[in-house]
């Protein structure tokens, strides 16, 4: 009989959940369903119903293990994924007690200068939790709802992340991995534990309302009765610690050891490498995480990747098709057009209230193929500003290895290339996220039978390179981007002030 396991990425925009054989790592069903945002919010403010994660978990559980003819008693293990910081609070019921707000959510800057101070500075903060406190991370959301919704933090009872909110419901437990822990600015990542001072600058009960902290390795539970007889699974279904979807994706990518990069182009930008201790930036730039190994995940992330494209695609009424098409047409470097890509405001650097910005346009430039390409090139050098950072920290990355919807993108994997200056590779398995939720998953089941085995044996087993789609960094291209690259940082530079200044007619 089949031992199959389940790999689950409860992502911003949809849920995809994938089965796969334990004996070669195939993969044998896939399904995807999509949701939106609460629409009508004011500006800055990006919140979700988490009943919808849960709705379409089940429908692609069900529809992914029918593609795969599995039976019930063939899967083994459950592994979920999920978008990171978002605040999901339950009362004492475990009834969601409002929507959740999400790591895209800019409306609490006021909150983390406020924290900030509470702790003594930014050095201090950073000193306290490994990173310093951002409008995206989860400690100033809650921070957020005990300011402006007093009665609704009156209810709170237990505080959980998008993926802990999933393994609650899969299993009746409220536990929190170190990985996606990390992400809430109330871990402090080197020790692994809750950090007293910071969670003290919020509320001097929060301690009670943070679920315990597991390691990677540690299942969540099995499947409570009432959720397994809704899957149509059995109860002793092992559900894994999970993560976040940065922490997952690093296993779906083979991410597991040091000297591996990773990068993914979803709706937000993220690149991540693998650490045998802590990167703790002094800066506050780059995020000083644990991993979903047990060990350490320094990230960058930023805030506009696909939100730019999707914006000129829409805009100019292409598909996807069209759209390289377009940009395939342009010169690297766009003829000079660029763009500032803090549509959505910015994390990295941190610009909140930043907007987009169009430099260069003119008669020659004004055109569909130029703002496509323009887009690609201006959110991919965003990145690299991070990418940089990660240099300056010891971190360097020779290979990238891409994954999410821009990855399948032939000229984006050359702009990558090109900006990165850096050999860049897509995965056989493209959904690394959910990939490396089920390999998560497989690895708990097999240690949780005794067995001495560690997640990179499975990554460096299953985890296959598409060499077919290697990118590699074009000299004349790597100079153009150079010079782009040092423009667009002026520019971000010389506009900070401005977006704090006027942040309401700028509409952020």
């Amino acid at each position: 009989m089949r031992e199959l396991f389940i790999g689950i990425d409860s992502g911003t925009q949809s849920t995809k959940s994938l089965v796969i054989d334990a004996k070669n790592g195939k993969v044998l069903g896939s399904a995807q369903r999509g949701y939106g945002l609460i629409g009508g919010l004011p500006p800055g403010a990006k919140e979700q119903h988490p009943e919808s994660w849960r709705k379409a978990t089940a429908a692609t559980i069900k529809s992914a293990l029918k593609e795969a003819k599995a039976s019930a008693a063939e899967v083994k293990g459950i592994g979920v994924s999920g978008q990171q910081h978002g605040f999901v609070p339950l009362d004492a019921k475990g009834s969601v007690i409002r929507p959740a707000k999400l790591w895209c959510d800019t409306t609490t800057s006021a909150e983390c200068d406020a924290i900030t101070k509470k702790l003594g500075g930014l050095k201090k903060t950073i000193g306290r939790v490994g990173n310093a406190m951002l409008p995206g991370f989860t400690a100033p959301k809650i921070a957020w709802l005990k300011k402006h919704e007093p009665k609704n933090f009156k209810q709170l009872a237990t505080v959980l992340l998008p993926h802990d909110y999933l393994n609650w419901w899969l299993t009746g437990n409220a536990v929190m991995e170190y990985g996606d822990a990390s992400g809430t600015a109330l871990l402090d990542v080197k020790k692994r534990k809750w950090s007293a001072p910071a969670m003290k600058a919020i509320d001097g009960a929060l301690a009670d309302k943070l679920p315990p902290l597991i390691a990677s390795d540690q299942p969540a539970g099995t499947l409570a009765s009432g959720t397994a007889k809704a899957l149509g699974l059995p109860t002793d279904v092992l559900v894994s610690a999970g993560g976040g979807d940065n922490m997952m994706g690093a296993i779906g990518t083979g991410n597991t050891r040091p000297g591996i990069v990773t990068a993914s182009l979803g709706t937000s930008g993220t690149i991540y490498a693998c650490a045998a201790k802590p990167v703790i930036d002094p800066e506050g730039e780059i995020a000083a995480f644990c991993d979903s190994t047990n060990r350490w995940l320094p990230l960058l992330c930023t805030m506009n990747v696909t939100v730019a494209t999707e914006l000129v695609r829409g805009h100019y009424g292409m598909s996807h098709a069209q759209y390289e098409q377009a940009a395939a047409k342009v010169g690297a470097g766009s003829d000079g057009l660029i763009l500032l890509p803090y549509l959505e405001g910015e994390r990295t650097p941190n610009v909140p209230n930043g907007t987009g910005v169009w430099l260069g346009a003119n008669n020659r430039t004004h055109r569909p193929g130029h703002f496509a390409r323009a887009a690609m090139e201006g959110v991919t050098m965003g990145m690299n500003y991070g990418l940089r950072r990660l240099a300056e920290l010891g971190v360097k990355a020779r290979q990238i290895r891409v994954t999410g919807g821009g990855s399948r993108s032939r000229l984006w994997r050359q702009v990558m290339a090109d900006v990165f200056n850096a050999e860049v590779v897509t995965l056989a398995v493209g959904e690394g996220a959910a990939y490396g939720a089920a390999l998560q998953a497989m690895w708990c089941w097999r240690k949780n039978r005794g067995e001495k085995i560690a997640v990179s044996d499975l990554s460096d087993r299953f985890v296959k390179l598409n060499c077919r789609e290697t990118a590699r960094p074009r000299k004349a291209n790597v100079a153009v981007y150079r010079e782009i690259q040092a423009i667009q940082d002026q520019l971000s530079t010389a506009l900070r002030p401005v977006f704090t200044r006027h942040r309401g007619w700028l509409g952020c």
